[in-house]
């Protein structure tokens, strides 16, 4: 039977539609035949010799209808429902003409056969091809992989459709939630309760679930994760259903199940009329504007109509990169603004101003930032160059040209800080509540939350990738947990939240529960299909455990077991249900200044332990885990390094 399908298949494409075209005639002559010697019961109508021309003239009207129809168009191993139709439009011709012929000729054919024949034709025919289906897709079946679909709707119907002409995959069972449908059959699926899972993986050998429900909330899609979790199932998912109706993705496009979807909750509809209102019809920069949040912001600002977008960026490739996004999305949705790519460093004052002044700025989200904890922590200077006197250049700037808002992105590590970075986000904000009580042209405010999903540096795509390695996942401590929100809702709260603002607010975006890192990393692993186990060593591998191993290698330098969100214990509630105010500290710009010029000067000098008593005099709450330096520079060559910087920083500033 191999050796016949093979043959087949190799046929070129004219002598496959001339051996169905043969096959078929013969089978109509085959049906009309039994349907003589049913309504007969005999086999003496064959002596008579007038009932063929009637029966060569329907055969031959039937074929052509066929290939009008389309039959003879379709693949064999492809052929669905549709093929019926067109050979019910063939026997809409095979009767009628038999019919008629017969009655012109006086052939004596009994006026019930044409209806007899074409009910034989319509089951011959159609059968045929869906038996010959099954042969073709027969060898795929033993070398496609059983999985299960979760969701017996319309989505579940359609991915069903799909994994059937796939090579992949092989539909066994559905799984649904509804008892209505449980015990039914749709088309050849049987439909189990989700408690069934693990006697259908023992039946089917199936080890993969497609999760078929793209309309369902993102509370009720990590339920269900939740729940498969423990049988150890990769779980597969069909994309949202925003990006069905968009048109971004298909049914049939599966992916693999995301941290988004563990972890993401249903979204508060935005009011449209607040995200608008400092951006529709006015020029915005976004300082950082390749960034993780910075190219997010990018593209919720151009949704709303600006003006202009001005794309601030120190780093080449991001700002090629977000330019070329957004100026596709520009052109598929008809923005007519004008979208301005700049590469700049926010330190360098010269450079921001003249971007301000040229394009007449009105709002500015400033998102660049160094903010990976262990780097800044190696690399002080360079991180509070760029943080801190960033912060104050654009700040600065901004009152100089009367820029109308200023939004700071900042993060949850900014209350009491036990790192460089937390403590450099916790003086940009004092910056900004400085110069919100002494601007009243500009409105200036920050808006802080914790880590987002995916973004670059973030744990995420570290366990993504160790995963797809093989292992080991490493986490830095057991206990270790934090704040998490998808990059696309954090943009938008930000938005939101500085249209709100008064001057010199600190908006606080509600994060939901904190979540611990190694309940993330072993969801994500279970979700994969693999097992996770613990060992102590990252070199360790103990398979008969388990197949991804999970290491804690402790925490890294400056970095918190726990995050917060509040220095204090009294946030006020806002028109929108995740955005919250936290009255905080603030110092007036005139004790600011000084310190700032201060701490500019230690850094010009190089001079680390300086650097440090200046951020821990400051009202940050800064209290480093350790009392020793971590800078690289510092640790590694400051009895010859030092001296030649401060000597350079003299002369320096000598020349000023």
């Amino acid at each position: 039977m191999a050796d016949f399908i093979r043959r087949i298949l190799l046929l070129s494409r004219p002598r496959k539609i001339a051996l169905q075209i043969t096959v078929d005639a013969g089978l109509i002559i085959a049906s009309f035949l039994a349907a003589m010697i049913i309504r007969l019961e005999s086999f003496r109508f064959l002596e008579n010799e007038r009932i063929w021309p009637p029966v060569l003239a329907a055969l031959v009207a039937a074929l052509v209808a066929f290939w009008l129809a389309g039959l003879y168009k379709s693949l064999m191993r492809f052929v669905t429902g549709k093929v019926m139709v067109a050979i019910a439009k063939g026997i809409a011709v095979f009767s009628p003409i038999m019919f008629f012929s017969n009655a012109l000729l006086s052939a004596g054919i009994p006026r019930s056969v044409p209806i007899i024949s074409g009910v034989f034709i319509l089951i011959s025919t159609g059968g045929l091809r869906f038996f010959m289906r099954h042969l073709f897709s027969a060898p795929l079946k033993f070398s496609k992989q059983p999985v299960l679909i979760y969701g017996a709707g319309h989505a579940g119907l359609e991915l069903l459709n799909s994994l059937l002409h796939g090579r992949d995959y092989t539909p066994v069972a559905f799984l649904e939630d509804d008892i209505s449908l449980q015990g039914l059959t749709i088309s050849g699926c049987p439909v189990f309760s989700p408690d069934q899972i693990p006697f259908l993986c023992e039946e089917t050998e199936a080890a993969v679930v497609l999760l078929a429900m793209p309309e369902i909330t993102r509370n009720r899609r990590r339920e269900i994760f939740e729940q498969l979790e423990k049988f150890n199932l990769e779980v597969k998912t069909v994309p949202g259903m925003s990006d069905i109706i968009s048109g971004k993705a298909k049914i049939s496009e599966l992916r693999n199940v995301t941290p988004e979807d563990l972890l993401g909750r249903d979204p508060v509809t935005p009011d449209l009329e607040t995200l608008r209102r400092h951006i529709a019809g006015k020029v915005v920069m976004v300082s950082g504007a390749g960034g993780s949040i910075g190219s997010e912001l990018c593209r919720q600002i151009l949704e709303k109509d600006p003006t202009s977008l001005i794309l601030y960026e120190i780093s080449e490739f991001s700002l090629y990169s977000i330019e070329a996004e957004l100026s596709e999305i520009a052109k598929n949705c008809g923005f007519k603004g004008q979208i301005v790519p700049l590469l700049g460093c926010v330190q360098n004052s010269d450079r921001l101003s003249a971007a301000i002044k040229a394009f007449n700025v009105q709002t500015i989200y400033h998102a660049a930032a160094y903010k990976h904890v262990p780097l800044v922590e190696e690399n002080v200077v360079e991180g509070i160059r760029n943080n801190v006197f960033g912060t104050l250049a654009i700040t600065r700037l901004a009152r100089e040209h009367e820029v109308e808002s200023v939004i700071l992105i900042s993060t949850d590590k900014a209350v009491r800080p036990t790192n460089v970075m937390g403590a450099t986000k916790r003086l940009a904000e004092l910056i900004c509540q400085a110069f919100a009580e002494d601007c009243a042209t500009t409105t200036y405010s920050m808006v802080r939350f914790g880590n987002v999903l995916g973004s670059s540096g973030s744990v995420i795509p570290r366990f993504s990738a160790q995963i797809e390695a093989g292992g080991p996942v490493t986490v830095t401590h057991r206990e270790i947990n934090r704040f998490f929100m998808t990059i696309p809702e954090a943009a938008q709260l930000v938005i939101q939240a500085g249209a709100m603002a008064k001057g010199g607010d600190v908006f606080v975006l509600d994060m939901g529960e904190p979540v611990k890192i190694v309940d993330l990393a072993t969801a994500m692993i279970k979700l994969h299909g693999l097992v996770p186990y613990f060992v102590d060593h990252p070199e360790e591998r103990s398979p008969d455990e388990g197949d991804i191993p999970i290491c804690f290698t402790g925490l890294r330098k400056g970095e918190k077991l726990y995050e917060e969100l509040l220095i204090g214990n009294n946030p006020a509630t806002t028109e929108h249900p995740r955005i919250m105010t936290a009255s905080e500290v603030s110092m007036p710009l005139r004790d600011l200044l000084p310190i700032l010029d201060r701490l500019m000067a230690a850094c010009m000098a190089f001079d680390i332990p300086e650097i440090r008593k200046l951020l821990q005099d400051l009202p940050l709450g800064y209290a480093p885990r350790h009392d020793e330096l971590s800078d690289l520079l510092w640790v590694n060559s400051k009895d010859a390094l030092v001296p030649q910087l401060r000597a350079s920083a003299a002369l320096a500033s000598t020349d000023d």
